[in-house]
């Protein structure tokens, strides 16, 4: 059996969107402070005994939430012409954790957008 460590950390930012074609008061502005959880999972450890430092995966989700904070995620790619829900918003988070953590040891194995204290999405990739 091999060995599988999983990490987590949480991080926020704050933005506005509009979902273009929702039949409801969401294809409005508005806005969320939107909370992050992303899932890294270690295959072995480092010298130090880690799978990855914290502090690196705190790093990349911070770069990419500061780039969505504050900000109309409408007026953003991919968001210019994909829907912002929470579900795409979850999705890209993944795909540039990955660029930035992925390697032979390392794999981002899900990241969770919290919309609300209530509602939330997870997403992850069966590949990965």
């Amino acid at each position: 059996m091999s060995a599988r460590y999983t990490l987590k950390i949480l991080t926020d930012f704050a933005a506005a969107h509009t979902l273009r074609d929702y039949p409801g008061d969401c294809n409005r502005m508005h806005g969320h402070n939107w909370k992050v959880e992303v899932e890294v999972s270690a295959s072995s450890l480092d010298k130090v005994g880690m799978g990855i430092d914290f502090k690196e995966i705190k790093q990349s989700a911070r770069q990419i939430a500061k780039s969505l904070d504050h900000r109309y995620l409408n007026d953003i790619e991919p968001f210019t012409e994909l829907n912002p829900t929470a579900e795409n918003i979850a999705a890209y988070f993944f795909r540039e954790m990955k660029i930035k953590l992925n390697n032979e040891r390392i794999k981002v194995t899900a990241v969770t957008i919290w919309e609300t204290e209530r509602a939330n999405v997870r997403y992850s990739e069966d590949n990965i």
